[in-house]
């Protein structure tokens, strides 16, 4: 199984600075996504981002741009996807609080149940989180399909896939999914990612 890592496009900018490259308990938010997929595929993952200096945040990891600019997080695990023949374990790099055991699980479950596509139950708007998942090989042309129609959903294609759930009560056994999927988008975000981290340490 490869990692990726999703940095998105020109909405990933946080007052001007890449939301990602923000320090959560004195380290970058990158680094802490970067060190969980790695802990779990065995290697470098790859980093998906579309800002000009990107390659400079990381110079270890191999860096491409989306190869559909401009279709959003779904463009992204689409980018990600077709990028290698194996199963990609997708997490996106502002989410400070993501484990290596819950990915680890993921990537199990994904192998186990002969998914294409392999999702943790959690408690945002979509009952799914689309941007921490595994996605196989057959999601592909599933994926490009939305993206010709311009439905843009991050869970758009999985009437025409395989899907397996990690359920809630599973993803609870890692921590609170509030926490487990909190991504940094406001500088208030950044302050009780700050409070979070510092009541866990």
């Amino acid at each position: 199984m490869r990692g990726a890592v999703l940095a998105g496009g020109a909405a990933s900018r946080y007052g001007g600075v890449p939301k990602g490259l923000l320090e959560v308990g004195g380290r970058r938010i990158l680094d802490r996504v970067v060190d969980a997929v790695q802990a779990v595929t065995g290697e470098p993952p790859l980093l998906v981002a579309n800002a000009p200096d990107a390659a400079s945040w990381r110079p270890d990891l191999t860096t491409i741009p989306d190869v559909r600019p401009g279709f959003g997080s779904l463009g992204g695990i689409y980018t990600a996807v077709t990028a290698g023949p194996a199963p990609v374990l997708c997490v996106a790099w502002d989410m400070p609080f993501v484990p290596e055991a819950l990915l680890r699980a993921l990537a199990d479950g994904a192998a186990a149940g002969n998914y294409d596509a392999f999702l943790p139950e959690s408690s945002g708007r979509r009952g799914l989180e689309p941007l921490c998942a595994v996605y196989g090989p057959a999601c592909g042309p599933a994926i490009e399909r939305r993206l010709e129609r311009g439905d843009l959903k991050a869970i758009s294609f999985h009437d025409d896939v395989r899907v397996g759930i990690l359920s809630i009560d599973q993803v609870r056994r890692f921590g609170d999914p509030d926490e487990l999927f909190f991504n940094v988008n406001t500088p208030d975000d950044l302050e009780r990612a700050e409070a979070v981290w510092r009541r866990r340490a």
